[in-house]
């Protein structure tokens, strides 16, 4: 039974990789896609071009929720947190389609409530798994490929779920930012891009957000800047399996 254990962790830890890679290559170009697509949706976002644009993040952002649930499964054998964030993730995607597709709106729900709901659900979500992964990677007795791709994702998560806990204020009290900014996709993705400015240490170009969201942009930043220095020093203190075989 033991060699068998043995024996399956390097699959393990491969299937692991890969899940963490394929959440990474998501997140990048999520983020990419936000930062430098949204122009023509923050100027007319009922235009053609704009509608193109958010369907595509859209479907890019159904992609990464799966790939959060599927990574959950590592790092867990509690099939009830398994289904119930199955089935938020699902809710939020059938209840977007539903209310906030650009080329039709089957539910004409405000669309305050309607992010209220999406985004209440969705940080939560992504806390829980930031939670697990930084746990897999402390845990870790040797260094692996797996753990440097789990580093990636867990910084790149944390810019995502900030920026999402930004967007929640801004459509609980408009105009968070300083600027006027319209809710849905203008909003997010303007929201993002202030969450990776405050995690990279850059000048967010938002003069004037409001005190909530100064405050927690400082426990982004020191949240961000710690997670480095401690995953930069435990990575490199992990002995290689191949020195304790």
């Amino acid at each position: 039974m033991f060699k068998n254990l043995v024996n399956s962790l390097p699959e393990l830890q491969r299937e692991k990789q890969q899940d963490y890679r394929n959440v990474v290559i998501t997140q990048v170009i999520i983020v990419t896609f936000g930062l430098t697509l949204s122009g023509p949706v923050l100027e007319n976002s009922t235009s053609a071009l704009s509608k193109l644009i958010i369907t595509v993040f859209f479907g890019f952002g159904t992609i990464y929720n799966f790939l959060l649930w599927d990574l959950l499964r590592n790092f867990t054998k509690n099939r009830a947190l398994i289904v119930i964030i199955f089935f938020i993730l699902i809710g939020m995607i059938i209840f977007g389609l539903l209310t906030e597709f650009p080329y039709y709106r089957v539910l004409n729900i405000d669309r305050r409530v309607t992010l209220l709901i999406v985004h209440g659900l969705l940080f939560p979500v992504e806390i829980t798994i930031i939670g697990f992964a930084i746990r897999d990677i402390f845990m870790s007795q040797y260094f692996t490929p797996d753990k440097l791709w789990g580093s990636a994702a867990v910084f790149l998560m944390i810019g995502i779920s900030f920026g999402s806990l930004y967007d929640l204020l801004c459509t609980i009290n408009p105009g968070s930012l300083g600027v006027p900014v319209e809710l849905g996709f203008p909003t997010y993705s303007e929201c993002i891009n202030y969450s990776f400015c405050i995690l990279g240490g850059l000048d967010t170009g938002y003069p004037n957000p409001s005190r909530l969201i100064k405050n927690i942009s400082v426990f982004e930043a020191v949240w961000g800047t710690l997670f480095s220095v401690l995953i930069i020093g435990k990575l490199l203190g992990l002995p290689k399996p191949e020195e304790n075989k």
